[in-house]
């Protein structure tokens, strides 16, 4: 069936709408079991189509796709950015159109070079292909991978195995097979059946173990204003709003945590209210807080740095193209007001960066969007024992990005077999266990904190001992029987 034949416009707009499964199968909606239909939406009739006609129908689904999930661009560049309506919408369509090139090239490489040989196969490993392709490409942009939707679904248990791109290449792998059994090819039903059912034999948490008492944790939101901010007012407000809600942490706490630039201004700035905090913890409490950071060369860091019972600081290693700094600076700075970075550009942290140190447990960091690339967290996993993440996601608005970045760091968590305790700005702050489930959970958009125990862990689960590598080596050997060139005659 891989063969059928539509009409160019059915086809395209099949595309469009196996986009819009897609970002379905994620949060806040997650019905992942969309995720093998929109595949297979684009499988039919692949091999009817000419190479450029392969990519309009990938460009379509991207379209589709990014259009439906990431319309939270919009209102980080509208409401943030303070870009006007017609501006905005031209932005989020450019880079929507821009996001669906790596869906257009994918599907084009896989015409080019592929045939209809173990079609199934080899379509499956194209898909993960061009989804490591696009985590790396141009810094990298790895939101609504096929594998995000499925850390609450029956294949969660391969995540600790092989990671997100195992979960996606075992998605779309199950896309094509149920094409193939709608072409009455009934053997089919073996392989998706042992896919999806292997996993339930599985547990997560064999992989690693306990490895000292639990550390009690409190996570603080303060939901502040991001419009205001970065005024004296906003200043003001956020030293007085997080002061108040760590006096209010009772005295057995062992760790708090203040979210991704709690205090809007640079450390050396911040130093008077933080030391007025650090003399009032408990004795042996630690705070942690994302804050700024500035040296005497002129580089800026966004960080988190300890204070109290803790050691060791952490500087951010993957940086947020336009938020937080500029590429083609010499051509767009000053062009229009969403290219005028609200502060100056960061620096990039140094890699190898030491795990901090509270209570006797190492921690590794991921701040915000670092949370989202599986491989960078793994490789934290393995010097740590607690993983953690700060972010401000009040940069989304009340938009389906929050809780897409929450589904991506709970996925984390199951891949290492780790707690994760994630501070937000104004949500979605919460605990998570080594099987990707939420323990506590503070209200989206109000000033809030949360206290729970998170577990320190030994042990590696197969995906931090390795990374992605070993599936996207699998990946590519399920496309070499495809190949034409090791077809002909």
């Amino acid at each position: 069936m891989s063969e059928l034949r539509f009409s160019p416009l059915l086809g395209c707009l099949l595309a469009l709408a196996a986009g819009v499964l897609t970002t379905l199968t994620a949060s806040p909606f997650e019905l992942w079991w969309l995720g093998p239909v929109a595949v297979g939406l684009l499988y039919l009739g692949i091999h009817a189509l000419t190479p450029g006609q392969a990519a309009l129908r990938g460009w379509c689904y991207g379209l589709g796709l990014f259009g439906s999930g990431t319309s939270w661009v919009y209102v980080s560049i509208h409401d943030y950015g303070y870009t006007g309506v017609p501006l905005a919408v031209f932005l989020t369509a450019l880079f929507v159109a821009s996001m669906a090139l790596f869906l257009a090239v994918t599907l084009w490489l896989y015409r080019r070079l592929c045939g209809p040989r173990l079609a199934f196969l080899s379509f499956a490993g194209a898909w993960v292909l061009g989804e490591w392709l696009r985590t790396w490409l141009f810094t990298g942009f790895p939101w609504l991978l096929l594998g995000s939707a499925h850390v609450d679904s029956p294949l969660a248990s391969w995540a600790p195995i092989g990671g997100v791109y195992l979960l996606s290449l075992i998605t779309a792998l199950t896309g094509t097979l149920l094409v193939e059994f709608l072409a009455r090819r009934w053997w089919t039903t073996a392989p998706v059946a042992a896919l999806w059912l292997v996993p339930l034999a599985l547990l997560p948490t064999q992989w690693t173990q306990p490895g000292g008492e639990p550390l009690r944790v409190a996570l603080l939101q303060g939901n502040l204003d991001q419009l205001i901010k970065w005024t004296p007012e906003g200043q003001r407000e956020a030293a007085n709003t997080y002061s108040e809600l760590t006096r209010a942490q009772p005295d057995a706490v062992d760790l708090i945590v203040w979210p991704e630039a709690a205090l809007p201004m640079f450390e050396d700035q911040a130093r008077p209210i933080l030391e007025r905090v650090q003399s009032n913890l408990s004795p042996g409490t630690a705070l942690l807080t994302g804050i700024l950071q500035r040296d005497a060369e002129g580089s800026y860091f966004n960080s988190v740095i300890a204070l109290g019972e803790a050691k060791g600081e952490y500087r951010k290693e993957h940086l947020v193209p336009f938020g937080e700094y500029l590429p083609l600076e010499s051509l767009l700075a000053g062009t229009i007001a969403f290219f005028d970075l609200p502060m100056p550009a960061m620096t990039r942290g140094p890699s190898g960066q030491a795990p901090m140190r509270v209570a006797g447990t190492t921690i590794g960091n991921a701040i915000c969007y670092e949370i989202i690339y599986a491989d960078l967290v793994a490789e934290r996993a393995r010097h740590s024992e607690l993983l953690m993440t700060v972010s401000n996601d009040t940069w989304f608005g009340e938009s389906i990005g929050p809780l897409q970045h929450l589904q991506m760091a709970r996925l984390r968590a199951l891949e290492n077999g780790r707690y994760l305790i994630r501070a937000t700005s104004n949500g979605v702050t919460v605990i998570v266990d080594p099987r990707g489930r939420i323990t506590a959970r503070a209200p989206q958009f109000e000033v809030a904190s949360i206290t729970g125990e998170a577990v320190p862990m030994r042990g590696f689960t197969p995906f931090t001992r390795t990374g992605s590598w070993p599936a996207w080596l699998l990946a590519l050997l399920l496309v070499l029987p495809g190949l034409r060139l090791l077809h002909k005659p």
